[in-house]
């Protein structure tokens, strides 16, 4: 099969004959006839398989040939994205398809100035993405109108509803004309996705070119056992022992990113970090490097997880896990993608035990560990498996009180040095599903 033999017109199939696609991924294969037949689609498909390709070829050939010229303020398709960073990649992508096409595309989102964006918008653009927050703003202002509105696409639309975007997709949708083509792309699709969908697609066809929440098979994964507190030395450890080249670095928190880059940075290692917190200038600057490989280490909250597009990143470490577990997904999806293989390390504490427990279920797999010598935890992490199991061993008795004082002192009681603390449990995050309030729909 042939991008030609998808029916697509000859300038797109002269921007992907420069850009070095020759044949279509599974979800392209499958998205690109049902949104060319004007159906509103749901499509599932691993991290890095081509499904900005599977909804914004057809998008621009469908504006192309159909419907008027764009009218001031207004956009002709629309495409929301949960970051800055991931609204950055799609309209990049965007743009070189219609290179060969008499299409207007921008981006815009939050952490840049709006005024810019206000005057971009006076003559309208063809196709608009946007971050949900920022697109709000441009409406309220009366910036932008999207009566002229033909294609929505939520891209990562779980992503949204973990960043808690569930009110701005309700206050989106009634801004939205009734009569439009919707277009829901993921790598994951959660229960709440799928509630969604049922309220804002028309009898969509549903397209799961790989199996639920299942990690490319191209990523190496495995987990190494550590205490907490001696993970940036088995961090720095491993780097040196590997000798790693460029790695991305996912942390939990935002100071869970500046302490470790202060630390590598200390030690003379060329890092960087992103994060919320971070001006929109200073974090694309911080991507620019790391992509140009001036570089090293790139330390990143889960805003960066579907942000980036690196060609050929080898690694990827996670600090910490993802509190939820999909991130998961996202986070090692930056490597092994279009094909090649990458690796995927976590550091793992036995505070993270349910966490790890988590993944292992929602991947159905158990993650092999290996013990960096020298780095075994005090605090064992208790196994655990696919099932979502965690397997706790019997704990040693305790060795009576010595005059020496021979134990631990932990919260007021004494316990045997060799004896674990219970992890914590893992509590996720509850998201709220947007309820919209949905009329008769007119088909298109």
């Amino acid at each position: 099969m042939t991008f030609a033999t998808l029916g697509l017109i000859e300038p797109l199939l002269r921007a992907l004959e420069t850009l070095g696609y020759q044949t279509p991924t599974p979800v392209q294969a499958q998205a690109i006839p049902a949104v060319l037949a004007g159906r509103d689609l749901m499509a599932a498909a691993q991290t890095g398989t081509g499904k900005t390709a599977g909804f914004a070829l057809p998008l621009l050939q469908l504006l192309t040939l159909e419907g008027p010229k764009v009218a001031a303020n207004s956009a002709r398709a629309l495409i929301l994205c949960p970051t800055r960073e991931l609204a950055e990649q799609v309209h990049a992508s965007v743009a070189e398809y219609a290179q060969h096409l008499p299409l207007t595309t921008y981006a815009v989102y939050g952490g840049v100035s709006i005024n810019p964006q206000m005057m971009k918008l006076r003559k309208g653009v063809d196709i608009l993405v946007a971050t949900p927050g920022r697109l709000i703003d441009l409406f309220r202002q009366n910036a932008l109108k999207l009566n002229q509105l033909q294609t929505l696409v939520l891209d990562e639309a779980d992503r949204m509803l973990d960043l808690g975007f569930s009110e701005e997709l309700a206050n989106i949708y009634r801004m939205l004309p009734k009569k439009r083509q919707t277009l829901l792309f993921s790598a994951t699709f959660s229960d709440d996705i799928r509630l969604l969908a049922g309220q804002m697609l028309n009898d969509p066809l549903s397209i799961e070119v790989s199996p639920r929440n299942v990690a490319a098979n191209t990523v190496k994964q495995w987990v190494v056992p550590v205490d907490k507190k001696r993970k940036p030395e088995l961090f720095v450890h491993l780097m040196r022992k590997g000798r790693w080249k460029q790695v991305l670095v996912f942390a939990k928190t935002r100071n869970g990113v500046d302490a470790l880059v202060d630390k590598l940075q200390g030690l003379g290692i060329n890092a960087d970090g992103i994060h919320g917190d971070k001006p929109q200038a200073t974090r694309q600057r911080a991507l620019d490097r790391f992509k140009a490989s001036e570089v090293q280490i790139l330390v990143a909250t889960d805003v960066a997880a579907r942000g980036l597009d690196i060609e050929d990143l080898p690694l990827v470490v996670n600090f910490d896990l993802p509190i939820v577990a999909e991130d998961y997904i996202h986070r090692i999806g930056r490597t092994g993608r279009a094909g090649n293989t990458g690796e995927a390390i976590s550091l793992v504490c036995a505070d993270e035990v349910n966490m790890l427990s988590a993944i292992e279920m929602l991947t159905r797999q158990t993650l092999t560990r290996k013990m960096e010598p020298d780095f075994e935890p005090e605090h064992r992490v208790p196994d655990t498996d696919a099932s979502g199991q965690v397997v706790k061993k019997p704990k040693k008795p305790k060795k009576p009180k010595t005059s020496g004082g021979g134990g631990k002192r932990n919260l007021g009681k004494w316990v045997d040095s060799g004896e674990v603390a219970p992890a914590e449990p893992s509590i996720k995050p509850v998201r709220k599903v947007p309820v919209f309030n949905t009329g008769p729909r007119k088909k298109k």
